[in-house]
C-alpha cells in the first residue's frame, strides 16, 4: 500500500508547542503508567527496535516519563518479548521498515514524535528511508538518536562487533585484569549499557532541551567506543599526571591496592574492601586486629603492598562471607559482602529503598532510576506483547480500520 493509499498522510497540525517544526495530534498522550508521570512526562519518542544498547535507552526513557513508542517486526506479533526488563514501559506496534508502506506509516508516527532512537548499522535507516533527512522533513525539532558500536563514522564503522569489542579497543578490558592474569569479561556493562545506552539516552535528553529553546533538532551520534572511552576519563586523568600505571592489577582502584579488592571467605563467597581514606583504612585494621601491626602501617606503600595482601587472603579464608559481613556492619570499614542477583534483592538496604522491582514474570528486575522530589515517576509498566499496541497507535495517526486490515493483509503491519 502506498504512502498516499494511507488516510491524513502528509505535514499534521501543529501542536501549538514552542519549539516544535511539526507534530502532529495523532496518538494523544495517555495518562497511564507509561505516560504522564515523571520528568519527561509529555515527551514522545519513537524507537526502532533493536536489541541491547538502544532498547535501554529506550527503558530509560520510558522509566522518566517519555512516552516510547517501539516499531517491532510483524513476523514477531503477539508473541511475548523476550526482554521483559528492556522492553517495560512501552507501546509496541508491528511495521515492516522494509516495505515502502511501512517506512511511510513509521515516518508519520515520528511526526508526531519529540525524538526517535535507532541502533541499526550505519547507513541501514538511510536504506529504509528512515535517516535524519527522512525523519526530519518538515520537522525541524526533531531529535535524532544513534546508537552504534563504532560510530557513524571512522575506519571500522561498517564492522560487525560486540560490548568486548568496544571495550577492547578503548584500553577499558585491558584495565580489568589481575596482574599479570588475563582480562576479566566485566558482563556488558561498560560498552552496551554505561558507554552506550546511558550516552544515547543522555545525548536525546540534552538534544531535546535544546530544541525546546531553539526549535532546532540535531543528530546524536552516540558510539559505545566513544562512551567507552568516555568512562576512563577519571583513569586517563590519573594516568596523565603519573599516578596511574598501563598495566592491571597493580593501582588503586584496580585490586592492587591490598584496601581495596575482593577477597574469598571459607564458604567460596567473598567480601569487597573499598577502605581508601585513612578512617576507613584504620576501621578495616581494627576490626581485623591488625592496628598497630608495623606490616600495615604504611598503607600507601606500594612496596608493601603484595605482602599485606597475602596476609588479608589469610585472614578472610577463615570465616563464611556473612560472618565477616556481620563483624563489619555499623563499623564504617568500607567492607560489605559480594552478593549475587538474587541475593543483591533481598538485601535489606536494597529493600528499604526499592531498589529492585517484581516485573511482570514475578522475578526481581532494577526499579527505575534516579529518584526525583517533583516528579516522581510511576511505576513501570510490564513489557507489552509484540504489536499489541499496533492498532491504537495507528488509528491515533488517522488510519481507518479498512485501511489497517489492508495494510495487514499486503503485510506491512502484523496482528498481535
Amino acid at each position: 500500500m502506498s504512502a498516499a493509499g494511507v488516510p491524513g498522510h502528509g505535514p499534521g497540525g501543529a501542536s501549538g508547542r514552542p519549539g516544535h517544526g511539526r507534530r502532529t495530534d495523532a496518538g494523544a498522550h495517555r495518562d497511564d503508567a507509561r505516560t504522564g508521570h515523571g520528568p519527561l512526562a509529555g515527551i514522545r519518542i519513537v524507537e526502532l527496535g533493536g536489541i541491547g544498547p538502544a532498547p535501554f535507552a529506550g527503558m530509560v526513557l520510558a522509566d522518566l516519563g517519555a512516552e516510547v513508542i517501539r516499531v517491532d517486526r510483524p513476523a514477531e506479533a503477539g508473541r511475548a518479548t523476550a526482554h521483559p526488563v528492556l522492553h517495560r514501559g512501552r507501546r509496541s506496534v508491528t511495521v515492516d521498515l522494509k516495505r515502502p508502506g511501512g517506512a511511510a506509516l513509521v515516518r508519520r508516527l515520528i511526526a508526531s514524535a519529540d525524538a526517535v532512537i535507532e541502533g541499526f548499522r550505519p547507513g541501514v535507516a538511510e536504506r529504509l528511508g528512515l535517516g535524519p533527512e527522512d525523519c526530519a522533513e518538515g520537522h525541524d525539532a526533531l531529535v535524532y538518536g544513534r546508537m552504534t558500536g563504532w560510530g557513524q563514522d571512522g575506519p571500522l564503522a561498517q564492522e560487525p562487533g560486540h560490548d568486548i569489542n568496544y571495550i577492547a579497543l578503548t584500553g577499558a578490558l585491558h584495565a580489568i585484569a589481575p596482574a599479570g592474569g588475563d582480562p576479566v569479561v566485566p558482563v556488558n556493562l561498560v560498552g552496551d549499557f554505561g558507554g552506550g545506552g546511558m550516552l544515547l539516552a543522555l545525548g536525546v535528553v540534552s538534544a531535546l532541551l535544546r530544541a525546546r529553546a531553539t526549535g532546532r533538532g540535531q543528530v546524536v551520534d552516540a558510539a559505545m567506543t566513544d562512551g567507552s572511552a568516555l568512562l576512563l576519563a577519571m583513569t586517563y586523568g590519573f594516568l596523565a599526571r603519573g599516578a596511574w600505571e598501563d598495566r592491571p592489577g597493580v593501582n588503586l582502584l584496580d585490586g592492587g591496592a591490598p584496601f581495596y579488592g575482593v577477597y574469598r571467605c571459607a564458604d567460596d563467597r567473598h567480601v569487597a574492601l573499598g577502605a581508601i581514606e585513612p578512617p576507613f583504612y584504620a576501621a578495616l585494621l581494627d576490626v581485623l586486629g591488625l592496628a598497630g601491626d608495623p606490616a600495615f602501617a604504611r598503607q600507601y606503600d606500594r612496596t608493601a603492598w603484595p605482602a599485606m595482601k597475602a596476609r588479608l587472603t589469610a585472614i578472610f579464608a577463615t570465616r563464611e562471607r556473612d560472618a565477616w559481613a556481620e563483624e563489619f556492619d555499623g563499623r564504617g570499614a568500607c567492607v560489605t559482602p559480594v552478593l549475587s542477583l538474587t541475593e543483591a534483592a533481598r538485601h535489606p538496604h536494597n529493600v528499604a529503598r526499592g531498589t529492585y522491582r517484581r516485573g511482570a514474570l514475578d522475578a526481581p528486575e532494577p526499579a527505575a532510576a534516579p529518584r526525583f522530589s517533583g516528579t516522581p515517576g510511576a511505576e513501570p509498566a510490564d513489557a507489552p506483547v509484540i504489536g499489541a499496541d499496533t492498532h491504537e497507535v495507528l488509528a491515533a495517526l488517522g488510519v481507518t480500520d479498512e485501511a489497517l486490515t489492508e495494510l495487514r493483509r499486503d503485510g506491512v503491519v502484523g496482528s498481535a
